[in-house]
């Protein structure tokens, strides 16, 4: 039985839609093929075909945080090798 198809429109984020096209062209998809794809995956999984989630205050005000730089430590390399051989040690 071949499935019957149908036209019918989106509207997209121009930007989006573009990088979004030369993703899938890598994996020889075009975008009504990965657009079919979410669509199937989302009728087998009865759902969104991937976890979302509301970040929590907590959570919220880390991002934040780390947006501005409050709480955060300056990483160097240095620094993460010398905590690496005191893990193996």
């Amino acid at each position: 039985m071949v499935a019957q198809k149908i036209r019918t429109n989106v509207y997209l984020d121009s930007d989006m839609k573009e990088q979004a096209k030369n993703i899938f062209k890598k994996y020889g998809v075009s975008l009504s093929d990965a657009i079919n794809m979410f669509l199937t995956q989302s009728v087998m999984e009865r759902g969104l075909p991937f976890e979302m989630k509301i970040p929590n205050a907590e959570t919220i005000q880390a991002i934040e945080d780390a947006r501005n730089g409050i709480n955060a430590d300056t990483v160097t390399l240095e620094n993460l090798e010398k905590e690496s051989k005191q893990c193996l040690q």
